[in-house]
């Protein structure tokens, strides 16, 4: 990356389609603790078609959000909304505080949430949950050293990258 390349600020959101608003909305401001800050009821063309659909926006602390669309039309959210991924790697990880985590993990209980892990990563700890429409949600407290911890990441980031495509498949993860 160039010296002068300017990076994006932060996220703005990210957009999913849902089949049950309601469904979402609940786990997301109820269970979670994300505000609902907008709701779009719209119609547009779109791909050639006149569609109908709502469009929700959960923030988060930055500014962000995380947003689902919920299509009027059978056809298009079936056309739009393919099955979100269900597997750990693929997830959205949100970066919370002790407190918030705490929070978080106390409200998934109290709801009976039973699909949900804690993973220790050393450089952070790690909760894990499935939201209403199977995407995985990450809620991730940094390690106190965080920045000391980050910064030997950078230092040699392309280095061990280029050590693991090679073939030397050896962790690096001192901190667990």
């Amino acid at each position: 990356m160039s010296a002068t390349a300017k990076l994006p600020s932060r996220l703005h959101h990210t957009a999913y389609v849902t089949r049950d608003l309601e469904a979402t909305r609940q786990f997301y401001e109820d269970v979670i603790g994300l505000p609902l800050v907008a709701t779009w009821c719209e119609t547009d063309e779109l791909f050639g078609e006149l569609r109908t659909y709502c469009h929700c926006f959960f923030a988060i602390g930055d500014g962000g959000a995380l947003a689902f669309f919920q299509f009027a039309n059978e056809r298009d959210a079936a056309l739009f909304g393919p099955k979100i991924p269900s597997s750990p790697f693929n997830h959205i990880a949100l970066n919370v505080d002790a407190e918030t985590q705490a929070g978080i993990e106390q409200r998934i209980a109290e709801h009976g949430i039973k699909e949900t892990y804690v993973l220790e990563h050393g450089y952070c700890r790690s909760v894990y949950v499935n939201d209403p429409n199977g995407l995985i949600l990450e809620f991730t407290h940094d390690h106190p050293d965080a920045e000391k911890i980050n910064a030997i990441r950078l230092k040699d980031a392309h280095t061990e990258l280029k050590r693991w495509l090679g073939g030397d498949h050896t962790s690096n993860n001192m901190f667990r």
